[in-house]
C-alpha cells in the first residue's frame, strides 16, 4: 500500500501565507480612501467640459434664432382651424391655431408630461393630450387638467405678405 502525502505545504500556524508577498502593494483603509477620492476627482474634472457645454446651451436658449419658416397661407386657414407643421427642426412637431382674424397661436405639440402628441379639439376649444387626459389652455399653453405641470413651449409667429411664419421658440418664463 502506498502512503499518501497529506502534508500541508506551508506552516500550519500561518494560514495567511499568500497575503504578504514580495513587491505586493499594501492597501489599507487610508490608501483605499485616497484612491477612491482620487478616482472621484478624476471623474468630476473629466465631466466639467460637458457641464460647460450644457450650461452654455441652456443660458443661450432665449437668444437662439432659427431661420423663419413658412407655415401656411392666411387664406388657407379658417378661424378656429389648426395646421400641423415642423419647427424648429424636422423632428419637432408643432401646431398653429387661428383664434380670430388677427390672432394666431403656435406651440410645440409634444405634451410636457410624457411627450405624447397634443391635438386641437375645435368643438371644445381646447388642446388635449389623449395619453393621460391632459388639457392645455389655447391662449397661453398652460396646463388646465391632467398630469402635465409645465406649459407647452410657445412658438412665436408673424404674418407677412399673406403668409404665416414661425420665427422662434419662446423661452420658458420661470
Amino acid at each position: 500500500m502506498t502512503e499518501k502525502n497529506n502534508k500541508i505545504p506551508f506552516n500550519e500556524d500561518n494560514y495567511t501565507h499568500n497575503i504578504h508577498r514580495n513587491n505586493e502593494r499594501k492597501l489599507d483603509r487610508r490608501g483605499f480612501m485616497k484612491t477612491l477620492v482620487g478616482a472621484a476627482g478624476v471623474f468630476a474634472v473629466s465631466s466639467l467640459p460637458w457641464g460647460a457645454v450644457a450650461a452654455k446651451e441652456l443660458m443661450g436658449l432665449g437668444e437662439k434664432e432659427y431661420p423663419q419658416q413658412k407655415i401656411t397661407e392666411v387664406k388657407s386657414l379658417a378661424i378656429g382651424d389648426a395646421v400641423d407643421f415642423k419647427f424648429p427642426g424636422e423632428h419637432d412637431d408643432a401646431i398653429l391655431i387661428r383664434l380670430s382674424d388677427e390672432k394666431y397661436v403656435a406651440y410645440q405639440n409634444a405634451c410636457t408630461h410624457l411627450r405624447c402628441p397634443v391635438f386641437w379639439v375645435k368643438e371644445e376649444g381646447e388642446m388635449v393630450c389623449p395619453c393621460h387626459h391632459g388639457k392645455f389652455d389655447v391662449q397661453t399653453g398652460a396646463p388646465t387638467a391632467g398630469p402635465p405641470r409645465r406649459p407647452l413651449p410657445e412658438i412665436q409667429v408673424k404674418v407677412e405678405d399673406g403668409a404665416i411664419y414661425a420665427i422662434r421658440v419662446k423661452r420658458y418664463e420661470t
